[in-house]
């Protein structure tokens, strides 16, 4: 057996493929399978096509229920059981956010009041997305409300790709998207696959990694956009209590069992902080996570293992 790679731009993303296969011209084959069902994902979740589902119930916030296919449905209804869980920390209404209001951009030289860093934030509330399993409808409450998948899409794409290249024969393999990471089975002589944890000063180098099979992994960081106001970075992730940047945490990385909750924890940690995040995921069984703060110290959840 060989290791078959292809990288790819998808969904926005850097997109790599590896299978462990008989050859070249299999393993390719198999790869293609995944990609195109991470391109049929994508034409369902995006907001970038006017014919997406996505945009179809975010036109008709305010106004009337969408019907949407169960695939649809069900990924939504998951995210809502983590908002809940991360008590609205993770929010698929974060697609609410005033773009225009946080651009990230050079000409960005202070930080706004708090009162309109706050309106920028305040048609974010996942309480407000009505879901009717009978009909299939996903409805958003307020008009101007808009959903979007860009915190769970990736992960939830990276393992329904692994889903299918095992259905092609791909029994050693990794699905990588941008961050999140999908892997399972072995290395060609039969050792774990061994993944780097980023180091967020340095963007390809590693700052530790970890011997994995059969897990996801997920890492949100704030070196991939920013703003430096007074000599203090503020990443482009935004609390969506406060409307402001989160600051404290230079990167989190989430371990568990599905790439598409790795995905989707990874910010709320992000936000809560070293202290808090920390706690949080040490009362939930099977995930796993390690946080960078702003000193570049190192902190890992309970039950991991880093190689240096």
């Amino acid at each position: 057996m060989i290791p078959v790679k292809v990288q790819t731009r998808l969904m926005g993303n850097t997109f790599e493929f590896i299978a462990l296969a008989p050859n070249e011209e299999i393993g390719h084959e198999q790869i293609a399978v995944g990609v195109e069902e991470v391109k049929r994902i994508e034409k369902i979740f995006t907001t970038f096509s006017d014919n997406s589902v996505t945009n179809e119930v975010n036109r008709m916030a305010g106004v009337s229920p969408v019907e949407v296919p169960e695939e649809f449905f069900w990924l939504v209804f998951r995210a809502q059981k983590i908002s809940a869980l991360t008590q609205g920390l993770f929010d698929l209404s974060y697609g609410s956010l005033d773009k225009d209001f946080w651009n990230f951009n050079r000409a960005m030289t202070q930080l706004p009041h708090s009162d309109e860093a706050k309106k920028s934030v305040s048609l974010i509330d996942y309480r407000n997305i009505v879901l009717d399993a009978q009909t299939c409808t996903v409805f958003l409450r307020n008009k101007g409300m808009r959903i979007g998948f860009g915190g769970i899409g990736k992960g939830y794409a990276a393992d329904c790709a692994k889903r299918k290249m095992m259905l092609a024969g791909v029994e050693n393999g990794i699905v990588s998207a941008s961050g999140d990471l999908n892997a399972w089975g072995y290395q060609e002589d039969g050792s774990p696959w061994t993944v780097g944890i980023a180091n967020p000063n340095l963007k390809h180098t590693f700052f530790s990694t970890l011997n994995i099979t059969n897990k996801s992994i997920a890492t949100s960081g704030n070196y991939e956009k920013f703003v430096v106001i007074d000599n203090q970075l503020y990443s482009h992730t935004i609390n969506p209590r406060t409307g402001y940047p989160v600051k404290g945490v230079k990167s989190v990385t989430i371990i568990t069992t599905n790439a598409e909750l790795a995905d989707a924890m990874a910010t709320p940690v992000s936000i809560m902080g070293v202290k808090d995040g920390l706690n949080f995921i040490n009362q939930i069984k099977g995930i796993e996570c390690v946080l960078i703060d702003d000193a570049d110290k190192l902190y890992v959840s309970n039950n991991i293992k880093l190689i240096k």
